[in-house]
């Protein structure tokens, strides 16, 4: 079962946010049921950092009682993300033992926007248009997903873009 970004994030939606391991099995367990075969842990692994990196999930470090096992971060669907829950895995959440999530989006938006301007510090430096272009429109999704202003980041960008 090979996964996009959509689908990720459509898995960690019906929770509410998964930790990576409890994805994997999630993932693993629509793999099984859709034609009794598995996952590739490489090419899942790849697909969990292109989903981070296109911001269509997020990784959050939450405190309290959304933490997950052992205190390992959420994967949380992102800014960028359409999730679409792939066939066979709408009946995952019965099937796993992890209570719905409910991340609360102030400090949801707080770790999206540090991943962004770690990203923008990234694109400016390596001088890469066509990341900047897609930093900008990431800079007006994440405003609408999470109370944060990226004017700054944003307008960063644009510079760069007319240097």
């Amino acid at each position: 079962m090979d996964a996009t970004a959509d689908e990720l994030a459509g898995v960690v939606d019906l929770f509410g946010g998964l930790t990576r391991t409890e994805l994997e099995r999630a993932l693993a367990e629509a793999a099984y049921r859709a034609d009794g075969g598995s996952i590739e842990a490489a090419a899942l692994e790849t697909a969990i950092e292109d989903a981070l990196e296109s911001f269509a999930l997020v990784r959050y470090e939450p405190d309290g009682d959304d933490v997950g096992p052992d205190g390992e971060a959420l994967l949380v669907a992102g800014p960028t993300a359409f999730p679409t829950v792939p066939e066979y895995a709408e009946d995952v959440p019965h099937i796993l033992e992890v209570d719905r999530r409910r991340p609360d989006r102030e400090p949801l938006g707080e770790a999206a926007g540090e991943r962004l301007r770690e990203a923008v510090d990234s694109a400016v430096d390596a001088e890469n248009a066509e990341r900047i272009r897609t930093l900008i429109d990431v800079t007006y999704d994440l405003e609408a997903w999470a109370p944060i202003d990226c004017t700054d980041e944003r307008r960063r960008l644009e510079a760069r873009l007319e240097e």
